[in-house]
């Protein structure tokens, strides 16, 4: 499947983030973090759910998830400041904002 928001191609299939005809090089969790986000982008996601689902319910610390939370909105030119594309709710988790095109 593919998704298009900002200017950039997240194709789940091809496993690639594209921005124009540029590829975009993420690791694979950041990329799996990007796609549930995405996928889930029509709800606030719990950072619990993102363990589940990106590592496998492993016991990980807020910082690993900060941390590849941080790098997805790096990659997609977005920053914590800014929340343009992926927003945090305090005590309640995430949520994917970009328009799809």
């Amino acid at each position: 499947m593919q998704y298009n928001f900002d200017g950039y191609a997240f194709d789940t299939g091809t496993r690639e983030l594209r921005r124009g005809a540029e590829l975009v090089s993420i690791a694979p969790q950041v990329f799996d973090l990007l796609s549930y986000l995405i996928r889930n982008r029509d709800r606030v996601v719990t950072k619990d759910e993102l363990i589940d689902a990106i590592w496998n319910g492993r016991a990980v610390s807020d910082a690993a998830v900060t941390t590849r939370l941080n790098v997805a909105r790096s990659a997609i030119g977005d920053s914590g400041n800014e929340q343009r594309l992926i927003r945090t709710l305090p005590r309640r988790g995430f949520r994917f904002v970009a328009p799809m095109k």
